[in-house]
């Protein structure tokens, strides 16, 4: 048994156990004392966030690279400004560990008014709100129960995947406790066990529903990520039947984009060419993993049909919208099905017989305008196994969705809560994340990018080193093709001259403007060049400058939210 430690050395041991490296904080009165302890773990590293929320975004970049994220901020002022980071984790499926410097514990009972707080002697309303955006929530009030009841909160975060809420007393954060032992018994993380009988069954009914099929096709989604990561089952699943394979937009990347069979993005009206034509004419479609929601499916206006559908969810299999079996863990189905499955690559057949390649994109007449469709094809050209794109909410989604992933390149968006600003924290952490074994090539809209700016100062304190590219076309692109007005535009920047700014004459930023496809090439020809530094070329387009994709989606999203009451 080595020497005892303090209860904040102990969560910092468990942070590392889990495989946190570094964490993003925001440093308050109730949490200084806490980070005191966290540094004191030499594997666990510090990221100063320059506010709560960006702190919340970079944790969940960071999971989405590493598995798991963390974030430190200080009670209520601190928590409820992280929230919306937390949330978006949330949906996502993200296991990021939320921490919150607390009041001292001799204060819980009292009737005393606390600074931090809503001026009510109540100091529990910051755990309730994390009741609702998080699988877990406990406060450390109490040095003897403390280690089990942190044990607990990063076993549900990691065996759940999704975010935890934890609060730890000021005064308790620096106390020893026998408890909290040098060397640590590693924490239990009992997995969701399948249940085998439901697995035969579902097997069983799915493996019949597929080979009686004349065409399947295969329909991947983001719930593959966590937990169980069940991509390579999902691979192996489609190679024994030679299913062709499509994705679901937020899954870009889960699936080998130079794949034999693969068909591209399914997303309605908005997918790759001729995708959404091979997919909803099949007479069976597995879905895996997938998320049904008005985003995904353009104002519920896919052609699909349940009687048609095998849903295969994380621990759930539905088959033709009828048969259900739960207690079936997604990986295991998948790998049982490729042992069951007939080869069947019609629906294969069928697409590679109606594809037409896409024409290419012409190169701009000389000094002409900066178009977008120009500026993603010089970003596509500078993909390869050592990047990693991230996109924000907005048209970058769709023409983001065009690019071609070489092989071991990454790619991130956040599609379900699509929480504008979300990139500017994100590209932070996944940056840091990825730091020395990728670069991050994030595309980000100006309205965007003004929610959360101010954490690129954050990326040059650190040495990272992403390539941005600021689109700058005076507003809300994606808004104004749902619903425009004078509201989505805004007032405009010197966005490049600003991350001068916050690089403070240190030589530590390459910023440039780009208004031409001459001088895009040559930012990023720079680019290349400092790839030590982090790079930031903002990019002039139209504001009418935009894919087809987003106007035949905007026109469809504006329709479902625009439907009337139904009659009472």
């Amino acid at each position: 048994m080595g020497e005892q430690r303090t209860l904040g050395q102990h969560l910092a041991s468990r942070l590392v156990e889990l495989g946190v490296q570094d964490f993003f904080a925001v440093p308050g009165d109730y949490n200084l004392v806490l980070l005191d302890q966290l540094l004191k773990e030499p594997k666990l590293n510090m990221i100063n966030a320059c506010n709560e929320l960006n702190a919340g975004y970079a944790a969940d970049g960071y999971a989405r690279a590493r598995g798991v994220g963390c974030v430190c901020v200080t009670f209520t002022v601190g928590g409820l400004s992280v929230i919306n980071a937390i949330a978006g984790a949330y949906s996502e499926n993200l296991p990021v560990i939320c921490i919150a410097g607390g009041p001292n514990s001799n204060d819980f009972g009292t009737n005393r008014i606390l600074h931090h707080t809503i001026g009510e002697p109540d100091f529990h309303q910051e755990m309730r709100a994390f009741k609702e955006v998080t699988c877990m929530q406990t406060q450390i009030v109490h040095l003897e129960d403390a280690h089990s009841l942190l044990d607990a909160a990063v076993a549900a975060a990691m065996r759940n995947s999704k975010p935890v809420y934890i609060s730890v007393c000021c005064n308790l954060a620096g106390e020893v406790h026998p408890s909290f032992a040098g060397d640590p018994v590693p924490f239990g993380l009992a997995p969701k066990v399948t249940n085998e009988r439901s697995l035969d069954a579902a097997v069983k009914y799915a493996s019949e529903f597929m080979n009686k099929a004349v065409k399947p096709v295969m329909v991947g989604g983001v719930k593959m990520r966590w937990p169980g990561k069940a991509q390579d089952a999902f691979i192996h699943l489609s190679e024994a039947g030679q299913y062709p394979v499509a994705m679901q937009p937020s899954a870009k990347g889960f699936f080998p984009e130079n794949h034999k069979r693969f068909l591209g993005t399914y997303w309605g009206q908005v997918s790759s060419p001729y995708c959404s034509e091979v997919v909803e004419s099949c007479d069976v479609y597995m879905f895996v993993g997938a998320i049904h929601n008005d985003y995904s499916s353009v104002g519920y206006s896919l052609l699909l049909k349940k009687e048609k559908m095998i849903d295969v969810d994380l621990f759930r299999v539905t088959i033709g919208g009828r048969h259900t079996f739960g207690c079936v863990n997604m990986r295991d189905f998948l790998n049982a099905m490729a042992k069951a499955v007939k080869p069947n690559s019609t629906a294969w057949d069928n697409f590679q017989r109606m594809y037409v390649p896409a024409a290419e994109v012409p190169q701009s007449a000389p000094n002409s305008p900066l178009r977008t469709n120009v500026l993603f094809k010089h970003m596509q050209q500078m993909l390869s196994a050592d990047t990693a794109v991230l996109v924000e909410t907005g048209d970058s989604w769709f023409n983001g969705q065009k690019m071609k992933l070489p092989e071991g390149c990454l790619y991130e968006f956040q599609m379900q809560f699509g929480s504008i600003g979300w990139s500017v924290g994100a590209t932070l952490g996944y940056a840091q994340a990825l730091k020395g074994k990728k670069r991050v090539i994030a595309s980000i809209g100006d309205g965007s990018f003004q929610v959360t700016a101010q954490d690129v100062s954050t990326m040059i304190r650190y040495r990272l080193n992403p390539v941005i590219f600021l689109i700058n076309n005076g507003g809300y692109t994606i808004e104004v093709e749902i619903h425009d007005g004078p509201y989505n535009t805004i007032q405009n920047w010197d966005y490049a001259g600003l991350v001068q700014c916050f690089d403070n004459h240190q030589g530590n930023v390459f910023s440039t403007k780009a208004r031409t496809e001459e001088q895009l090439k040559e930012a990023i020809e720079q680019a290349h060049k400092n790839d030590d530094k982090l790079c930031f070329i903002e990019c002039f387009t139209h504001r009418d400058d935009c894919s087809k994709e987003l106007l035949e989606w905007g026109s469809r999203v504006a329709s479902a939210n625009g439907r009337p009451p139904n009659p009472q």
